[in-house]
C-alpha cells in the first residue's frame, strides 16, 4: 500500500510538473530575447520539459496514460486562456491604473491563441505517437533514441503549425519562405535542448521505477491489464 501511494505521488508530481510548464511557456513565451544572435521566445527554455515528461509516462505507463496526460492539458489550456481573455475584459478599477500593461503582458490574439493550443495538442501526441513507434521497432531498447528522435520530430511540427497559424499571411512579409528562415533557427534551439535533456529522460523513468512495483507496458505501449 506504502509502495502504490509513493508511486502514485510521482506520478502526480510529473503531472503537475507538465501543468506547470505548459502554464510558463504560454505566458512567458511572450517573451523575446536573443541566444546566440536569434530572436527566440524565452519560452523556448521550458518547452524540453513538457516533451522529456511525455516520454517519462509513455516509457513507464503506456500509451493511455501519455494520451489522457495531453488530453487533460490540452483542456487545461484552453481553460487558461479562457479565463485570461475574460479577465483582459473586465473593468478596471480607477485606481488601478496597470489595464494597458496588463494587455500587453497576457492579452494576445484570438489567432495566436488557438495557433498555440493547436501546435500543443497536435505536437504532445505526435511525440508520444513516435516514441512509441520507436519503442516497437528498437523492442524496447534504446531508450535516447526513441526520446531525441521522437522530441525532434514532434518539436519541428511544433514550431511549423504554431508559426504558420499564428503569422502566415499577417502581412506581405510573412510568406511561407519568410517564416522558414525563423523556424528552422528555432527548431535547431529545440533539438539541442531536447538532446541536453536526454539524463533527464533516463533518471525520471528510473525514478518511477525505483520502488519495482509498476507494470512494464509492451512495445507497443499498452499495459498488461490493456487491450492491444
Amino acid at each position: 500500500m506504502k509502495k502504490t501511494m509513493q508511486t502514485e505521488t510521482k506520478r502526480l508530481i510529473l503531472f503537475a510538473l507538465y501543468i506547470a510548464s505548459m502554464v510558463i511557456v504560454n505566458t512567458v513565451g511572450s517573451k523575446i530575447s536573443t541566444i546566440l544572435g536569434v530572436r527566440v521566445s524565452v519560452g523556448i527554455i521550458f518547452m524540453p520539459i513538457l516533451f522529456v515528461i511525455s516520454d517519462i509516462i509513455a516509457e513507464v505507463y503506456g500509451r493511455k496514460e501519455s494520451g489522457r496526460m495531453v488530453n487533460i492539458s490540452t483542456g487545461m489550456l484552453c481553460f487558461m486562456f479562457v479565463t485570461i481573455l475574460i479577465t483582459i475584459k473586465m473593468p478596471e478599477n480607477p485606481t488601478w491604473g496597470l489595464q494597458r500593461e496588463f494587455e500587453m503582458i497576457f492579452g494576445q490574439s484570438l489567432r495566436m491563441i488557438g495557433a498555440s493550443i493547436i501546435s500543443f495538442f497536435i505536437s504532445q501526441r505526435l511525440d508520444v505517437g513516435s516514441f512509441l513507434l520507436l519503442k516497437r521497432l528498437t523492442h524496447s531498447k534504446y531508450l535516447f533514441i526513441r526520446n531525441n528522435l521522437s522530441t525532434i520530430i514532434a518539436q519541428f511540427f511544433d514550431t511549423v503549425i504554431f508559426m504558420f497559424l499564428a503569422f502566415y499571411g499577417t502581412s506581405e512579409r510573412y510568406t511561407a519562405s519568410f517564416l522558414f528562415t525563423l523556424i528552422i533557427p528555432y527548431w535547431l534551439f529545440k533539438v539541442v535542448f531536447a538532446l541536453l535533456d536526454t539524463p533527464f529522460c533516463y533518471l525520471g523513468v528510473a525514478w518511477l521505477r525505483k520502488n519495482g512495483d509498476l507494470p512494464v507496458p509492451d512495445e507497443s505501449g499498452n499495459l498488461p491489464s490493456e487491450d492491444a
